[in-house]
């Protein structure tokens, strides 16, 4: 293969399984078509009520319209990106996120985050660990979750004026519990 063409295909087929196809959510839900994409894409989803991780796409539970819904999102290493955000709009239930090691997250997705209505509602927890394309313009965007009670930053280097950064975050947010790990 010629240099970089690599590169190229990972990319186009990253944009493949983040395309947002609206059709299939009408059909099954947004649970379940959200389902199908962070699995897809490498993430995990935990639903209401279980304590395991779904990570089969072909193992996803099967029942009746909306019975499953996610609760826990842990997106370590997944391909997920801005483009397929879409499918967080009607997930009601999710409280926990965890984006990790993910490299096509940048600010405009924690942005396009923290103006999900329904996440502004339900999230309570979230965890940003090595997504070396988020800066401070992202993590002061998630003013917006007036519901997250705890936010925990580690090894994100594009974060340059932590003080001033978390200052703003902790004023919109007075309580919110923020873990630093950010040396």
């Amino acid at each position: 293969l010629p240099p970089g063409s690599c590169r190229a295909f990972w990319g186009w087929l990253n944009a493949v399984f983040n395309k947002v196809d609206h059709e299939r959510i009408r059909a099954v839900g947004p649970d379940r078509a959200a389902s199908e994409w962070l699995l897809r894409c490498g993430a995990l989803v935990r639903y209401q009520g279980s304590p395991k991780w779904q990570q089969d796409y072909n193992g996803l539970p099967t029942g009746p319209l909306g019975k499953y819904k996610i609760e826990a999102i842990n997106a370590t290493e997944s391909c997920i990106m801005y483009r397929g955000f879409d499918y967080l709009d009607g997930l009601e239930h999710v409280t926990d996120i965890k984006l990790e090691k993910c490299m096509y997250i940048q600010d405009e997705c924690l942005q396009r985050l923290s103006e999900t209505s329904n996440l502004q509602k339900s999230l309570q927890q979230l965890k940003i660990i090595s997504c070396g394309n988020v800066t401070d313009k992202g993590i002061i965007a998630l003013h917006k979750l007036t519901n997250l009670e705890y936010l925990y930053l580690s090894d994100l280097p594009g974060i340059r004026e932590k003080e001033r950064t978390f200052r703003v975050l902790q004023q919109a947010l007075p309580n919110l519990e923020l873990e630093l790990d950010l040396e």
